[in-house]
């Protein structure tokens, strides 16, 4: 479904990513694990066409994003380009509501400008994704009247508002505590259940653990290890042996 080879991201003189390859396929949770500076927020966003990779080529569902023509980065067309965000939700860790638009107005703005819906049917659809995210309270409130985690939990239902093909979660929960970090894992379980294709960048490593279907472990701009979550966890690996060593120790201190 979504595919990446060879990716390479420069940021001035610092290489960020190094020839990363990965295919995440319908219906999958694929977790992207790792010290932070590994490099995988920047792959998200570059499967987002939120950044330009350098080097290498993506593609969704046979259509190309972007390829290597004559030594150089090619990217396609502007309609090809905007028929693949369309395939795309994104959820970052910092909300990014308009603070000026009631919960309601958040989710319905995108499918009427972009999808050309009607009103009505994109009113309906908000109140099904509120619901699915256990918000439907909460439609005339503004984000300011929100806890963080109602508010990512609106984020999410925006961007399923769109209905997309695949979901990418960009370290979703790091700006929420521990309570309303399990409100907004809790939505993510259920969308996994569903078979929601997800692409998910974080350090909840129970999550990793107990609902992907794959983990990639990432470190200084490459993929180390790419694995059933059981295979992972208990890798022989010694950088993830180590990876994973830290967590467990913050997770002791924790308790």
């Amino acid at each position: 479904m979504l595919s990446a080879k060879d990716i390479y991201k420069k940021f001035g003189q610092t290489e960020v990513l190094k020839g990363v390859s990965l295919t995440v396929n319908a219906g999958e949770t694929v977790a992207l694990i790792g010290q932070s500076g590994s490099g995988k927020s920047t792959f998200l966003r570059c499967m987002n066409q939120l950044e330009k990779v350098d080097a290498g080529e993506i593609a969704l569902d046979n259509m190309k994003m972007c390829e290597m023509k004559n030594g150089k980065i090619e990217y396609a067309n502007a309609k090809t380009l905007r028929e693949i965000t369309l395939k795309m939700g994104m959820v970052f860790q910092s909300f990014n509501l308009f603070p000026h638009m009631s919960v309601l107005k958040n989710l319905i703005d995108a499918p009427i400008h972009v999808k050309k819906i009607s009103k009505d049917e994109a009113i309906q659809k908000a109140r099904e994704m509120l619901n699915k995210v256990g918000l439907s309270d909460k439609e005339n409130a503004y984000p300011y009247q929100l806890s963080g985690g109602q508010a990512q939990r609106v984020a999410i239902a925006r961007a399923l508002c769109m209905q997309p093909d695949i979901m990418c979660f960009d370290e979703p929960t790091s700006a929420l505590d521990p309570m309303l970090t399990k409100e907004v894992l809790s939505v993510m379980r259920d969308l996994a259940r569903e078979k929601m294709t997800m692409i998910v960048v974080t350090h909840e490593m129970e999550f990793a653990r107990d609902v992907s279907d794959r983990v990639v472990f990432m470190e200084n701009g490459k993929i180390i290890q790419d694995a059933p979550p059981k295979k992972l966890f208990s890798s022989k690996n010694e950088r993830v042996q180590r990876f994973l060593g830290l967590w467990e120790e913050e997770k002791q201190n924790a308790t």
